[in-house]
């Protein structure tokens, strides 16, 4: 007896023979947890005078609603829509479907290294480490004939320069308050040049608004035609150390919008229109068993150690909210990413096995 397609899985394998990956966009989110990705805001940690910056009120009346499917979208409105729809979201612990960090210390420079080189490195010890030693992918997929050249990243913390290692790679690497090269400047880089170094500065000279970096790397995106870009925001994880939990719920939202109309273009320009995947994901988690434990992460915070990624794009199976029962690791996200490229990813040091995403 001959096997007869559905309708929506012919659609499908005639869509994955017709169209290719050719391009990615990498996003993190700092530190933003998994449990607001899949249930939305947390009411305990909103009604704590502690961390609802002196009004709940506010916090509810934008953020609440009974149920985590209500609560969720709207949250994150593009994810649990479009992103939804069309794509995979991983790491809702409810079902099993577990993601984590490998390396022993749940903190940012390891959770970076991690992702971009598929290798839980137990040397990287420290938010102030050197210059990353490990190949990144972003400068193994440089180094391809396809990509020279067309790989950049833009970073709101300064840490990027070395996790990167901007100087070895030789890579486009913004972060912070770097300026653009005026000389090769659009007249919208320079304003932002100018709007950047004259910007309140609540994280110090470290760290740049996300707004900086998100338009910085949107303006490179539209004008430079990158193949393979990465940016990284910060602010979610900077607003939950102090403890702000509206403005943390808030900067989550506006990665979400930023995400929204980024994919907007992407599926509006020819050069990349069903010919790009985004990958969003996180470097690490945060405290939640003991509730006041939200605004931390490191190896001793239960829970700090639990991520979430999505994707979307073409070729991959549109399986929404993965319920499977399954452990997946932050390591096998640069193979995973690698191979929607059709590039496999060799280098110097172990590089973890990819995730097969269309696995049914």
């Amino acid at each position: 007896m001959k096997k007869i397609l559905t309708p929506f899985l012919l659609f499908f394998s005639i869509n994955t023979f017709s169209q290719k990956i050719e391009n990615i966009i990498i996003i993190t989110t700092d530190g933003f947890r998994w449990q607001e990705v899949f249930a939305g805001m947390d009411s305990s940690i909103a009604n704590n005078a502690k961390y609802n910056q002196g009004d709940s009120a506010v916090i509810f009346k934008k953020y609440w609603a009974t149920t985590e499917i209500e609560r969720r979208k709207k949250l994150l409105p593009f994810l649990w829509s479009t992103i939804e729809q069309q794509g995979q979201i991983y790491g809702n612990r409810k079902y099993g479907n577990n993601v984590n960090v490998a390396n022993p210390y749940w903190f940012s420079y390891p959770g970076y290294n991690e992702i971009f080189t598929g290798y839980a490195d137990t040397l990287v010890n420290s938010n102030g480490y050197k210059a990353n030693p490990n190949t990144t992918l972003l400068d193994f997929v440089n180094k391809q004939p396809a990509y020279k050249n067309k790989v950049a990243a833009f970073g709101a913390w300064d840490a990027f320069h070395r996790i990167l290692n901007k100087e070895k790679a030789n890579l486009v690497v913004v972060n912070a308050f770097d300026k653009i090269d005026n000389k090769k400047a659009t007249a919208n880089e320079i304003l932002i040049n100018n709007m950047l170094q004259d910007s309140y500065k609540p994280f110090g000279d470290a760290e740049c608004l996300d707004l900086f970096t998100h338009f910085a790397a949107k303006e490179y995106l539209q004008q430079k035609k990158p193949k393979l870009l990465y940016i990284a925001y910060g602010e979610t994880d900077e607003w939950a150390h102090e403890g702000r939990y509206r403005d943390y719920l808030n900067a989550a939202q506006q990665v979400d919008k930023w995400i929204s109309e980024l994919w907007n273009f992407i599926q509006s320009n020819a050069t990349y229109k069903n010919k790009t995947a985004i990958f969003i994901t996180t470097d690490h988690g945060r405290g939640d068993v003991v509730k006041q434990e939200w605004t931390s992460h490191n190896n001793k915070i239960v829970g700090a150690n639990e991520i979430w990624f999505a994707v979307l794009g073409p070729t991959i199976l549109p399986k929404g909210e993965v319920k499977t029962t399954q452990q997946l690791y932050q390591k096998q996200f640069a193979q995973t990413l690698t191979q929607l490229l059709n590039i496999n990813f060799v280098c110097e040091h172990p590089v973890a096995e990819k995730i097969n995403l269309n696995r049914e």
